[in-house]
C-alpha cells in the first residue's frame, strides 16, 4: 500500500466518543472543539464551553478552535457547559466542571458562584454566603479547593474574604492568610478526623459546606 493510499484508508476510520450522555461517531481524526460541539448539536458553539473528561483527574477545556487528536488513548468523553449562565451574570467563570449533583446543588442554593481555574488550582467560589450572628459580616465570599481525583479525593479546609472575626474580640484558632484570585483570603484549618472520613460516593460539595456551617457554627461553642 503507498503512502498516500494508507492516508486514505487511515481517513476512513471512525471514532467513537461521548459528549455529555450522547454517543457519536466521526470521521475526522483531529476535529476542533467548535465541530465537536456541533455535532452534538450546542450551538452556536460560542455559547458552550468543551471538556476533556480524562479517565482520572479534573475536565479540561478546550479553546473552540483548538484541533482534539482522536487518536490518542482516552481522547473519548467530553463534557459540555453553557456559557449564557443565569441572566446577570454571564461573566461568571466556568473554568472546569463538576459532578452533576454538585452543579444541581450549586443551583438549588441560589447563590452567585465561579469555578476557577489558577495554574493547576482549582476552586469552587461562592459570593454572599451566609454567616452565624456574632462575626463580623453577615455573609461572605468562601472557597474550597477541588483537589485532583475528585470526587474519590477529599475537600479539606474552607477559605473566607474577607476574613472572619469574632464581635466578641476573641481570636480564632487555626488560621492563616492565602493568596488567591488577586485576593487574600482567610484559611481556616479544619480537617476531618477518623471519626469523621470522606465517604466516596456519598460526600460533596453539599456535604462539605453542611461541614463548614457546623465549624461557623462551633466556633461559639468553645469553652
Amino acid at each position: 500500500m503507498s503512502e498516500h493510499e494508507d492516508e486514505v484508508h487511515k481517513d476512513k476510520k471512525v471514532y467513537k466518543i461521548q459528549i455529555d450522555k450522547d454517543h457519536f461517531e466521526v470521521k475526522k481524526a483531529e476535529p476542533t472543539a467548535r465541530e465537536l460541539l456541533t455535532i452534538a448539536g450546542k450551538v452556536p458553539p460560542e455559547h458552550f464551553a468543551l471538556y476533556l473528561k480524562p479517565p482520572r483527574g479534573a475536565p479540561e477545556r478546550i479553546d473552540l478552535d483548538k484541533k482534539v487528536d482522536l487518536r490518542e488513548p482516552g481522547i473519548e468523553r467530553f463534557v459540555t457547559l453553557p456559557l449564557d449562565q443565569t441572566e446577570g451574570l454571564g461573566t461568571d467563570r466556568r473554568e472546569f466542571d463538576l459532578p452533576a449533583e454538585d452543579r444541581e446543588w450549586l443551583d438549588e442554593i441560589g447563590l452567585r458562584y465561579e469555578l476557577v481555574r489558577e495554574g493547576g488550582t482549582l476552586r469552587v467560589v461562592i459570593y454572599d454566603f451566609p454567616v452565624p450572628c456574632g462575626y463580623n459580616v453577615d455573609a461572605v465570599t468562601v472557597n474550597v479547593r477541588i483537589e485532583s481525583g475528585y470526587p474519590e479525593a477529599q475537600i479539606d479546609m474552607a477559605y473566607f474574604h474577607p476574613a472572619l472575626a469574632r464581635l466578641d474580640g476573641r481570636g480564632i484558632g487555626a488560621i492563616c492568610a492565602d493568596a488567591f484570585d488577586g485576593r487574600e483570603w482567610q484559611r481556616w484549618s479544619r480537617h476531618r478526623t477518623p471519626a469523621n472520613p470522606w465517604r466516596p460516593g456519598i460526600d460533596n460539595l453539599a456535604t462539605h459546606f453542611a461541614l463548614v456551617e457546623s465549624w461557623l457554627t462551633r466556633e461559639f461553642t468553645k469553652a
